[in-house]
């Protein structure tokens, strides 16, 4: 991104009703699940506190949404590519970690913030 991103946004691939989030815990536990990005901020049942305080670190805040709930233009941008992470500028938004890339950072939520911190201009 050319211009200065001014928020992050991660999209999980899981929904927040009672029935997703039961079924994504029941599917993970049996391996037929998985979320990348579940995997960095949450443990079994609730946010990560190394989560929480590696996000509020950093520089430029993140705010993260289940498939169901994330607003439409964030939905446009995703596309159906879940778990992502995309930035906002103050004219554009799009794709800068996909499922490979978390996948890639092994659960860690200080290898993440560390990458987020490196895309900001």
């Amino acid at each position: 991104m050319a211009e200065p991103i001014t928020e992050f946004i991660g999209v999980y691939d899981a929904d927040s009703t009672i029935l997703g989030e039961i079924g994504y815990w029941l599917g993970a536990r049996f391996g037929v699940r998985h979320c990348s990005l579940c995997d960095i901020t949450h443990g079994l049942f609730a946010e990560r506190n190394d989560w929480k305080r590696c996000r509020e670190s950093m520089s430029v805040p993140i705010i993260t949404y289940h498939r169901n709930d994330a607003p439409n233009e964030v939905l446009n941008v995703v596309n159906g590519v879940f778990p992502c992470v995309i930035a906002r500028s103050s004219s554009q938004i799009s794709i800068v970690l996909g499922p490979q890339e978390l996948e890639l950072l092994d659960g860690s939520p200080e290898a993440l913030v560390n990458r987020l911190n490196e895309l900001v201009v």
